[in-house]
């Protein structure tokens, strides 16, 4: 409580000295101050003591009805006590009504406040105290009678103040339920319905198992009392055994055992409308005072108003969730020689919901896509932007393009759209089969690596802008990182939602992390669950994200036995890449030994096809059954010519022209076969016995 003293106004000369503030309770209504939007929301009773017919939200619409001298004073005290850090305040105020008399009022308000103690809102009541300063003068009976009556208006505040911090419908129920709340005013027992269209349901009862059976679910136009209250929109006090046995003889007999002596049903009125009804059933009392049905009353307010914003609340966030799921994969591929987990959890309330993505895209020849990003801003407009992007980034993927090209593109695409959103993203081209792995980084955190034995290192990768940003400055030649997956080893990609503490540096979030992984299980699924359950357990405001793709042992990839890669003309980093993939593969595939004869006849076939054709080449290795035990490694290159090659004779001082004389000299067999509007040149390797072969 406020201190007392310090919040009283002055009175006229003929009222009691210093009357304490006992809180008389003949028209009470409660009201809601966000002080950071600055809207002020008042019940429909605190509406009728202001005398207020209006909607206008903002504070300084009460101001006209306070006179200057009470204002100022009623200012400092609130002042105060957002200064001073008082957790509740109280003050006596006139209001001016209609007829131009003054109306002696008082305001006890709670304040929230932040983690770091900044307030941010009021939640209190406001209550009509003329008759409670006039009666001052019978001293000893006041302040008793007006005791009893602060204990009820605590629970009304009380309640009022734990309803603030109610965000779903079970929040208000747990209030209700609780046995310090609404206890307190002596009912025996508390239940409470929610309307769904012409029936009733019961969401709360106290004690456990009070609730009248056959009851649970009834009718608006039943003969019960929590029925009367919602059809009528007025409360139902019964003041008498005999008044609830004479007017509901269904309901009665099923009470007899409980030994009520009266009850009090009241609606739950929001926005004009019936959200349901309250019920409370007393044991030791008989009948209820105008002091006490006013209390009810405003308790109901209370409720109702918890209700409603509850219900819209998780109508929003129904709606925001769902609209965000429908943006993101439904399922997720099988890959041949990884596994892989997926996690997605939305750390905001309401229709606050962000931009987090990820995508696994199945690639040719066995390789995968691994996408996870983050749009810009927490709202169903990032959730928007963030299904469009990630719907066009899986296109420019599919079509063939390098990571380079899908990067440059999805970022185009983002400074076309009509948003003024950026987006980082993560785009990782892995091959199962060899290990390599081709990373793209537009502003997004470093993956991170764990090794089969569980050691766990952050893997930096070269980046660029965020996407929309790097198009819109010109910047869109981002820089491809490689490396090799090991067998056993996971690549994890995650958004920062996953890593950020308010207060610490990402870096320590993402070194945390690591320790994390490194301690975890090393089922991929496993991992996943445990990583997201404990950064929900910490909690924050932020959408997390997370992507593993964990690469199977050597076995697994030798069962694989193709490798399939899109080499673009005038690109020399694809090349120098493609000869990196071909010498990865071939020491996958347990033939080490002809790793340098065959990425020499690869590189050899390739160059010939980008320098004789002016197009790109495709190129394919393909481990093929032979005859008994024996292997043969097949290396094939595609390209948009159909001139078939010629082997020339070249001179001692020639550089050039030696290149299918080679070809001949290190493989057993070589062929040209059509292929569309051009052709397929392919030479054949002899393997190991142990060298498993992909199908044909």
């Amino acid at each position: 409580m406020a201190d007392r003293g310090a919040s009283i106004l002055s009175f006229p000369d003929d009222w009691p000295d210093h009357p304490d503030p006992i809180l008389a309770l003949h028209r009470m209504g409660s009201f809601d101050w966000d002080l950071e939007a600055g809207s002020l929301q008042l019940d429909a009773q605190a509406r009728e003591l202001f005398e207020l017919s209006g909607r206008d939200d903002r504070p300084e619409a009460l101001r006209g009805k306070v006179p200057a001298d009470d204002a100022h004073r009623l200012d400092a005290v609130v002042d105060r006590a957002l200064r001073d850090g008082s957790e509740s305040y109280g003050a006596y105020f006139r209001v001016r009504l209609r007829d131009g008399s003054l109306r002696w009022t008082h305001t006890q308000g709670s304040v929230r406040r932040d983690a770091d103690g900044r307030p941010y809102r009021i939640i209190g009541i406001v209550r009509d105290a003329t008759e409670e300063l006039r009666a001052g003068a019978e001293r000893s009976e006041w302040r008793a009678a007006a005791e009893a009556r602060r204990r009820r208006t605590d629970v009304v505040q009380a309640a009022t103040a734990a309803l603030a911090h109610a965000h779903t419908v079970q929040d208000v129920i747990d209030v209700l339920e609780e046995n310090r709340g609404i206890g307190h005013l002596g009912a025996t027992s508390v239940v409470m319905g929610l309307v769904e269209g012409a029936r009733i349901r019961l969401v709360a009862e106290g004690p456990e198992g009070s609730f009248v059976p056959g009851t649970r679910v009834t009718r608006i136009d039943d003969p019960y009392p929590m029925s009367e209250a919602v059809r009528t929109l007025a409360p139902r006090f019964i003041e008498s055994p005999e008044e609830f046995a004479a007017s509901y003889p269904l309901l009665w007999p099923h009470l007899t055992d409980l030994r009520i002596t009266s009850a009090a049903y009241l609606p739950l009125v929001a926005q004009g409308r019936p959200v349901g009804a309250l019920g409370l059933l007393y044991h030791d009392k008989s009948g209820f005072s105008a002091e006490d049905r006013n209390v009810l009353v405003a308790l109901a307010s209370s409720i109702a108003q918890s209700l409603m914003r509850a219900m819209l609340y998780e109508e929003e966030k129904d709606l925001a969730a769902g609209l965000q799921q429908a943006m993101l994969p439904r399922t997720i591929p099988d890959v041949p020689g990884a596994d892989i987990a997926v996690r997605y959890r939305s750390g905001s309330l309401g229709r606050d919901i962000g931009g987090d993505w990820y995508d696994v895209i199945p690639l040719p020849g066995g390789r995968v896509g691994a996408v996870i990003g983050d749009v810009q801003g927490h709202d169903t407009h990032a959730a928007a932007v963030m299904g469009q992007l990630r719907i066009v980034l899986r296109a420019y993927a599919v079509e063939g393009h390098d990571p380079v090209t899908v990067m440059a593109r999805a970022s185009v695409f983002l400074h076309e759209l009509d948003t003024d959103r950026f987006a980082t993203c993560l785009y990782a081209e892995a091959d199962p089969a060899t290990g390599l792995v081709r990373l793209v980084r537009a502003g997004h955190v470093d993956p991170l690596v764990r090794d089969g034995g569980g050691t766990c290192r952050r893997t930096p990768v070269v980046g660029g802008l965020p996407l929309g940003l790097s198009a819109e400055f010109g910047r869109t030649d981002y820089p491809v990182s490689t490396f090799e997956l090991g067998p056993g080893q996971t690549l994890l990609l995650f958004t920062d939602g996953l890593v950020e503490r308010p207060g610490t540096d990402l870096a320590d979030g993402v070194r945390d992390l690591g320790e994390q992984v490194s301690s975890g299980p090393d089922d991929v699924q496993d991992l996943a669950d445990e990583l997201i359950g404990a950064a929900a357990r910490r909690g924050g405001g932020d959408d997390m994200a997370l992507l593993l793709l964990r690469r199977r042992g050597p076995a697994a990839q030798q069962a694989g036995g193709r490798l399939r890669l899109h080499v673009g003309a005038g690109d020399p980093e694809a090349l120098s890449e493609a000869r990196h993939m071909i010498r990865a593969a071939v020491r996958a595939w347990d033939a080490a030994d002809r790793a340098d004869e065959v990425e020499l006849v690869a590189d050899e076939l390739v160059t010939n096809a980008l320098l004789h054709t002016e197009g790109a080449a495709v190129v394919t290795l393909r481990v093929l059954a032979g005859p008994g035990a024996r292997r043969r490694l097949r290396v094939e290159v595609e390209d948009s010519s159909s001139a078939q090659p010629r082997r020339r004779e070249a001179g001692e001082s020639a550089v050039s022209g030696r290149g299918l004389l080679l070809v001949d000299l290190l493989t057993e067999r070589r062929g040209v076969e059509a292929c569309g509007g051009g052709k397929r040149v392919w030479c054949e390797f002899g393997l190991p016995a142990g060298v498993t072969a992909a199908p044909a």
